[in-house]
């Protein structure tokens, strides 16, 4: 259908540049997130370019103006993961810790999948958080483990390393 080269086409005419991106497909649907830079004398046309655009790809478009992201003060991100088998309120369950403690998620991704040999569908989540100055990974580590008990979670959580040069 060309959703992207449509979308990623109209940002290039205004002269704006995809910084980041993430795009799925999401049930029947196709979903895409941009972060897109652009003078901000032009943000306006690009905003009276959408629904022409929605219409004639059958899309609904949301523009928000966004600033730089605003990380806590020595703050440490962590990689969380989870797997088990599927059920209702796992992400209510692992962000309700969470928000509880005032962590942040930063990005997150699940999905569901057809275990090997028995078929049973698993859960998998993984998110980068970010513990602020005052926040204690064994603390959350405990937590987890208490989640984990009760509601048959395999829940890992370990620091994020930095990505090294080549």
């Amino acid at each position: 259908m060309g959703i992207v080269d449509e979308i990623s086409g109209l940002i290039a005419q205004r002269k704006g540049n995809i910084e980041e991106s993430k795009m799925a497909v999401l049930g029947s649907e196709f979903a895409v997130m941009m972060l897109v830079s652009l003078d901000s004398t032009l943000f306006e046309g690009l905003r009276k370019d959408m629904p022409e655009l929605e219409s004639r790809l059958g899309l609904k478009i949301g523009l928000v103006p966004t600033g730089a992201p605003r990380l806590p003060e020595g703050g440490r991100p962590y990689l969380l993961e989870t797997v088990s088998l599927d059920g209702y309120g796992i992400v209510h369950a692992v962000s309700s810790v969470l928000h509880r403690l005032g962590i942040n998620i930063e990005e997150m991704t699940t999905d569901t999948q057809a275990a090997p040999l028995t078929g049973a569908p698993m859960f998998r989540m993984k998110a980068s958080v970010i513990l602020g100055p005052g926040q204690s990974a064994a603390s959350l580590r405990r937590e987890f483990e208490a989640l984990g008990a009760e509601r048959d979670l395999d829940i890992d959580l370990r620091p994020l390393q930095p990505a090294r040069p080549e």
